[in-house]
């Protein structure tokens, strides 16, 4: 008989909507059993039979929930955390984890002393488009890479309603909004960095917090890692640029999975997770002779369900969660410097 996994989220926004629901209820090993609506009550509307507590003290006193979703404000992941952890139940913590390394040190040694699991929801490793970078690296076709870039850009020269990502409190600014998923990208394909060197940057009219950043990571034999992320951009550039010694892959960002959760579509529906054709990477390469080749490579299909599957096999086959602690720490520590 398969175990049931009960789980509530801390919030019901955008997130517990579109990136948490709907893959809690696809996946047989979980039951979404309540969330914590403040105000209004719309969990119900998605999902029938869900319990909508009043506050998250009243979510954790649940006896049945074994793992807690913290989709809450960034500077209160921390605290909640804590909280989640003290009330003995497992966590799964969207991004950013916390706003420093030390505060993430604080709570997978609290999870340890306690006994329980600490999961970081790093979505952005199973987007198909990242997926297919990763391939083209293990397939070993460009060779020695010797320079790589990861972008993120938009264009949203207002600022936005949300005050923790715009005013000036712990994890706000662009950095903590997408450099957790770059960074975490970068660690995931070369592990942590020799050195980094950030730059910051406020573009916007009126903004109080960063709304540009690009970090230039370095690894050994020569590799140079890129992020970059803008809200300033109107011409949006390939997202993922390799160079290696034998050629090129360049691909544009085009995980679907947001836009398809947002129009209703469920992860397991048919077409969930499939680029669009014309999205496909593009390989170049060079032989020895100096012939050039170009073709192109579409992505595989892809799904969060995926990472819901990793930590429901950590909590009941004690398999390794791919997201590790020491990779955290060392996203956490290229965030939180000068």
């Amino acid at each position: 008989m398969t175990k049931v996994i009960s789980t509530g989220l801390m919030a019901y926004g955008m997130s517990g909507k579109i990136f948490h629901g709907p893959f809690l209820t696809a996946h047989q090993g979980f039951k979404l059993r309540a969330v914590t609506e403040r105000n209004q009550k719309n969990a119900e509307k998605d999902f029938a039979g869900i319990i909508s507590y009043n506050s998250t003290e009243e979510l954790l006193n649940d006896p049945e929930i074994e793992l807690i979703v913290i989709n809450t404000p960034n500077n209160t992941h921390y605290d909640y955390a804590k909280q989640a952890l003290k009330a003995g139940r497992h966590i799964l913590v969207e991004k950013p984890f916390a706003a420093t390394s030390a505060e993430a040190i604080e709570i997978f040694k609290l999870a340890e002393t306690l006994g329980k699991k600490v999961f970081v929801y790093q979505n952005r490793r199973w987007d198909s488009d990242f997926t297919a970078v990763k391939k083209i690296i293990k397939s070993d076709k460009l060779g020695k890479l010797s320079e790589v870039h990861l972008r993120f850009d938009r264009y949203k020269a207002s600022i936005g309603v949300k005050s923790f990502k715009e005013e000036p409190v712990a994890a706000s600014g662009l950095q903590y909004d997408l450099g957790p998923h770059l960074v975490d990208q970068a660690i995931s394909l070369f592990g942590k960095p020799l050195s980094f060197h950030k730059i910051l940057g406020r573009n916007r009219e009126n903004t109080k917090v960063d709304d540009f950043f690009s970090i230039h990571l370095s690894y050994p034999d020569s590799l140079n890692v890129f992020v970059h992320a803008n809200m300033m951009v109107t011409d949006i550039q390939p997202s993922f640029v390799l160079h290696g010694k034998n050629g090129s892959f360049i691909k544009e960002r085009a995980d679907v999975q947001e836009e398809q959760l947002l129009k209703g579509i469920k992860p397991n529906e048919p077409g969930f997770g499939i680029e669009a054709k014309g999205k496909e990477g593009v390989l170049t390469l060079i032989s020895e002779s100096g012939e050039r080749t170009k073709r192109l490579v579409p992505s595989e299909p892809a799904s969060y369900i995926s990472l819901f599957e990793a930590v429901y096999q950590s909590l009941v086959n004690k398999e390794p969660y791919p997201v590790r602690e020491e990779d955290i720490i060392a996203q956490l520590e290229i965030l939180e410097a000068e």
